[in-house]
């Protein structure tokens, strides 16, 4: 099964009633005000642009940075009305921005996939002004569990979804990574992501897809891993993992 375009995964993850309620603690646990200059560190296709323009005011600025040309295409075609709202490329570990220029940062679902989650840290620490705030939000992939009678089928796709990302567990460590670049912890919130709806596990956990790379890897049995996809299909489905929301001050 082909593998989901980025932009439409995104929006989806988004648009779930988890999404929407985290990203809007998000938000609010920055405490961003009127004026400040806050940079969104992989921005994607500027889901959460607006509202940070909308918190920083019309004396502020929002700068959204990524890596992926057609992220920062998308997001400026969405945010064309937006005169406050900055798009540039740049990579986390090596931001384009000087020291102590930027009031709050925020990195959302971007450090499991970066070689040095720890490196990218000390960048949010060295952009920040003293009195500064940033906020990251990852999940913890080993906290991964989905309800079945066959148990050994729901930990052997749990364990190849949390092996394919790079950093599978940087969600329990973001506060130790925190403290080590020099910041302040200001709070850690574990947010639990939920699925009660088969439609909705596919579609951001990608049940099916998943399962037929784990078969085609030697790591789930095919009959096993069909009768398990059906069962959940016909339901009830009980699936989710933990989600972290750190916020920490320079």
């Amino acid at each position: 099964m082909t593998t989901p375009d980025p932009i439409a995964y995104m929006d989806a993850a988004a648009a779930t009633p988890v999404g929407l309620a985290y990203k809007r603690r998000f938000v609010d646990a920055l405490d961003v005000r009127p004026g400040h200059t806050v940079v969104d560190v992989g921005c994607g296709p500027g889901t959460d642009l607006a509202a940070l323009a909308d918190a920083a005011g019309t004396g502020g600025s929002v700068i959204g940075v990524d890596r992926d040309p057609r992220m920062l295409d998308e997001a400026r075609r969405r945010l064309a009305s937006r005169p406050t709202v900055d798009l540039r490329p740049g990579d986390i570990e090596r931001l384009p921005f000087a020291a102590a220029s930027a009031d709050r940062a925020r990195v959302d679902r971007v450090l499991q996939h970066v070689p040095d989650p720890a490196a990218a840290i000390s960048e949010l620490h060295r952009v920040l002004r003293p009195g500064g705030r940033c906020g990251m939000a990852e999940p913890d992939w080993h906290t991964l569990a989905v309800a079945d009678e066959d148990e050994e089928t729901s930990t052997g796709f749990a364990d190849f979804v949390a092996s394919g990302v790079r950093n599978a567990t940087v969600g329990r460590h973001l506060a130790r990574l925190c403290v080590d670049s020099g910041l302040r912890v200001r709070s850690v919130e574990p947010i639990a992501v939920l699925f009660r709806d088969f439609a909705d596990a596919e579609q951001i956990l990608g049940l099916r897809r998943n399962c037929a790379r784990a078969v085609q890897a030697g790591k789930l049995a095919r009959e096993r891993a069909e009768a398990w996809l059906r069962r959940l299909a016909d339901g009830p489905v009980v699936a989710g993992f933990t989600f972290y929301l750190v916020t920490a001050d320079k």
